[in-house]
């Protein structure tokens, strides 16, 4: 059994829920979001609680009701409290701004990097070297925030790049003579 799994999935107040087949959709505060829960695990509102479990007993069933129980309840955290991720941006004349929807970026190429924001994130660059992604649903704003980092990965010597906060980079010895 999992740990994960068995725990039921608190309803706070503020939030309603609708379950509606294997839908199942949360509405609260910042927004609304919802997710279609796999097939071999059962949903059903109990007590103002979202219990799930798995239909069968196959090992299938059993690996995909512990993530589906998680991704229901990262809807909850969500539409309560949303999501966050900063970067830094290290290194001479390295720097970004927004215009607009768009994320403006000079990171030493001999060109600027555009990066059109998605709906449903919000990006802030605070500075020019301090970029912060938020948004309601977790998938989106870690892949936001991934994607702007792989404009420039930290590299292992100087340490430059887009990075995440407290991020640790392992730095190497440069060449010696």
């Amino acid at each position: 059994m999992s740990r994960i799994g068995k725990k039921p999935v608190a309803v706070p107040e503020g939030v309603t829920s609708d379950i509606q087949g294997q839908m199942v959709k949360i509405k609260g505060p910042k927004g609304e979001l919802s997710f279609k829960v796999h097939d071999e695990v059962s949903v059903k509102l109990e007590d103002g609680e979202i219990v799930l479990a798995p239909k069968s007993k196959s090992q299938f069933a059993r690996q995909v009701w512990p993530t589906c129980r998680t991704r229901v309840y990262n809807l909850i955290v969500g539409v309560t409290e949303g999501y966050k991720k900063d970067l830094e941006i290290r290194g001479v004349g390295y720097r970004a701004n927004m215009q607009g929807r768009t994320l403006n970026m000079a990171l030493g190429y001999s060109h600027d990097i555009n990066y059109d924001v998605p709906e449903g994130v919000d990006v802030a660059v605070d500075k020019q070297t301090a970029i912060t992604v938020s948004g309601i649903d977790k998938q989106k704003v870690g892949q936001v925030a991934a994607e702007i980092r792989a404009f420039k990965t930290p590299e292992p010597y100087k340490g430059k790049g887009i990075r995440y906060v407290n991020e640790y980079i392992m730095m190497k010895e440069g060449k010696k003579k």
